[in-house]
């Protein structure tokens, strides 16, 4: 994280894991998946704008827009989080918000509401974020359960 703002790493803050995930041998940083799932949102957002005013383009805008923001959302405040299953709680929001706008997307396609062409790399990056959240939640949940093993063993000595 940024030196001098007053902001720890999350893994300090709540004790988990360092947070990089291994993609296509790219090390990612709680940043990296900030800035990552912001951009998620902002390419939504843009693409919602781009559908058709039809009755059928507004109902899937309007859910798009809500999931697809709320990854960037949620995620942020996962980065937040106090404790243990607070951060897991979210990442798994976070997680359910991007399979919701993978489904919406996906809808686009099958509906013929948008080029499939200018939609699949959006919901490939949904598809993602949904893969590196699951892999998240997992680690900080097997983190937690080996330090709650580690604990009842010091307390046997």
């Amino acid at each position: 994280m940024r030196s001098g703002d007053g902001r720890r790493e999350i893994s300090e803050r709540v004790g988990i894991v360092n947070l990089q995930f291994a993609i296509c041998d790219l090390q990612m940083t709680e940043q990296d998946l900030i800035d990552r799932t912001k951009q998620f949102a902002l390419r939504v957002i843009k693409l919602v704008g781009a559908l058709p005013r039809t009755i059928e383009g507004r109902a899937i805008a309007s859910q798009l827009m809500r999931s697809g923001t709320s990854v960037a959302a949620n995620y942020h405040a996962a980065c937040r989080a106090r404790s243990k299953p607070e951060f897991v709680s979210k990442l798994g929001t976070v997680e359910e918000e991007a399979d919701e706008s993978a489904f919406w997307l996906e809808l686009l396609i099958d509906a013929g509401l948008m080029n499939e062409g200018k939609i699949r790399p959006l919901l490939n990056e949904a598809s993602e974020i949904v893969a590196i959240m699951a892999s998240s939640k997992k680690t900080a949940v097997r983190s937690e359960w080996q330090s709650q093993i580690a604990n009842r063993k010091s307390q046997i000595r």
